[in-house]
């Protein structure tokens, strides 16, 4: 029996690592901050940590066959602009289905441009991707008129959003867990989630051995910017509108979570449940700093180091397995 755990946790020893790192912040914020801790704090985080994570689903799938998107932080800003365009419109149509609708076409229209760079003309993913978050920003500009923000977000990106069951647990949770079960389905029951750690092991072997290498790619690219979209209709029902860049935060901890958790950048090896602990782990850790109220300058070199020695360790235990 200590032989079967003993082995569980040398695989999974990144994953444990993050989970610690989580019990830790939170020990952590009890002695620190014992009036904050309560239910409503801790649904509050999973409310914020559900933006982070819907992004991280669609970045895991890209990073497992070894390429990476840097065109979510636009996808998801043009995606919300969009949909609180539509729905502020004043046209006959505009309601929340075509707005949301429309947002998550667009992210997959984003998603198919990148796969079609990647997968068709072999560019390299990450120049690709910042490519296309560049035409995004100005394209974005273009449509809003210049830098305001897009007003009226619709009542069902709000309930999403902000929206509490049974005023305990947050809507915007449920919807990372569905985007989240809807992967793991893929991920484990299907020939598409064996045909992508594949790839990520050795495209060319998985060429040789019959995989459609280009529908693997075209998949993960087309489900990044489907979850971008999706991340951005939440981020502007949070807000209550959508504004140039608002994306970009989340570019950082979306990437960096999926990694702390145990998934390779070089492709070929991680699990969910890493990246949910890692979404976590970042979360908790970006609240923490709130807490202590420090100067942003400083709460950003602290963010970002301990992502840093975070992402050492967890390679350190990867190189250990």
């Amino acid at each position: 029996m200590m032989n079967v755990f003993s082995v569980a946790f040398r695989v999974e020893r990144p994953i444990w690592i993050a989970c610690l790192f989580v019990l830790v912040l939170s020990i952590a914020i009890g002695i620190m901050y014992p009036a904050t801790v309560s239910v409503n704090y801790y649904m509050q985080q999973l409310q914020i940590a559900a933006f982070v994570g819907i992004l991280a689903s669609g970045a895991m799938v890209v990073l497992l066959l070894g390429e990476i998107d840097l065109s979510m932080p636009w996808t998801a800003t043009a995606a919300g602009m969009l949909a609180c365009g539509v729905f502020s419109s004043g046209a006959a149509w505009a309601n929340d289905g075509t707005a949301i609708s429309a947002a998550l076409l667009l992210g997959l229209a984003i998603g198919g441009l990148n796969a079609f760079g990647v997968a068709i003309l072999r560019a390299p993913s990450m120049v690709w991707t910042l490519g296309v978050n560049a035409i995004l920003l100005g394209l974005t500009v273009v449509y809003a008129g210049g830098y305001s923000p897009q007003t009226n977000a619709s009542p069902l990106m709000r309930h999403l959003a902000v929206g509490r069951v049974f005023d305990v647990v947050p809507v915007a949770s449920l919807v990372w867990m569905f985007v989240g079960g809807i992967l793991v389905l893929v991920l484990r029951l299907t020939p598409l989630g064996a045909w992508i750690y594949a790839m990520g092991r050795s495209p060319r072997v998985a060429y040789l051995a019959g995989i459609r290498t280009r529908v693997v790619v075209f998949f993960a690219f087309l489900w990044a910017g489907l979850c971008s979209a999706v991340g951005g209709v939440l981020l502007s029902g949070y807000s209550g509108q959508a504004f140039q860049a608002m994306g970009d935060p989340m570019l950082l901890p979306s990437i960096a979570a999926v990694v702390v958790g145990g998934t390779k950048v070089t492709g070929g090896e991680g699990r969910y449940l890493g990246t949910v602990v890692g979404v976590l782990a970042l979360t908790l850790l970006s609240n923490v700093l709130s807490l202590m109220q420090a100067p942003e300058a400083l709460r950003l070199i602290i963010y970002g180091s301990t992502i840093i020695l975070m992402l050492l360790v967890s390679r350190r235990a990867q190189a250990h397995q």
